[in-house]
């Protein structure tokens, strides 16, 4: 049995061919993990499908949360790693994360507007790269303009940024900006992924670099 988010299901094409297939819309999460362990504690085996890797802001720690101590004992619980955006989205970009980075959503459904730009200020002071899910949807647009903000406070204008929409699916759209021009891109959703450079990230050949501190000579089109 396979239980998910409906547009993720559709994604997984014929790997799921001759299943039973249980589909949902957004916001369903929790009610789709409490289905898939009442269906597991019925003697099914169920995959419940989750976007990236399923212990990123996906539906691991949601099935962890709910479970009893008792069901705990009943139902084998496997967490198979999947490729998260940032991952996804860095291998398009070059390698804009190969030092330290943080990754932070923008959404506010579940986290305080305070709480989130309290964090962003943070990694921008110990000089992190940044990765940004859920940067804006067409209800919610301050989060990701305080976050600009912010960035703009603490990075310097110039600092490169990658935007990369709906990474390795249909209508896949890959570019690379300066901070200051980061907002003017319409190509921002919620199916965008933002990666804002640290002090030492370069964009050389059309490639995002975060050297990671080896000493390699340059060459003179940095």
């Amino acid at each position: 049995m396979v239980i998910g988010y409906k547009t993720y299901i559709k994604l997984l094409g014929n790997l799921v061919h001759k299943k039973e297939i249980i589909s949902s819309g957004m916001t369903g999460e929790v009610k789709r993990a409490k289905f898939a362990i009442k269906k597991a504690l019925e003697g099914n085996r169920v995959c419940l499908v989750s976007g990236g890797d399923p212990g990123i802001y996906g539906m691991a720690g949601i099935v962890l949360e709910l479970l009893s101590n008792d069901e705990r004992e009943k139902i084998k619980i496997e967490v198979i790693p999947g490729i998260s955006a940032a991952s996804a989205c860095a291998s398009l970009l070059g390698a804009p994360l190969v030092h330290d980075f943080a990754v932070i959503s923008l959404s506010d459904c579940l986290t305080e507007k305070r709480l989130i730009e309290e964090r962003v200020k943070k990694v921008c002071q110990g000089d992190f790269v940044i990765v940004f899910y859920n940067p804006r949807s067409k209800s919610r647009v301050t989060p990701l303009k305080a976050a600009w903000q912010i960035l703009m406070k603490y990075k310097s204008p110039q600092t490169p940024v990658g935007i990369v929409r709906n990474a390795y699916r249909e209508n896949e759209s890959i570019e690379i900006t300066e901070l200051k021009n980061m907002l003017c891109l319409r190509m921002i959703d919620m199916r965008t992924t933002i990666i804002v450079g640290n002090s030492e990230t370069y964009v050389k050949g059309g490639y995002m670099i975060t050297p990671r501190g080896y000493n390699i000579i340059k060459g003179n089109d940095r």
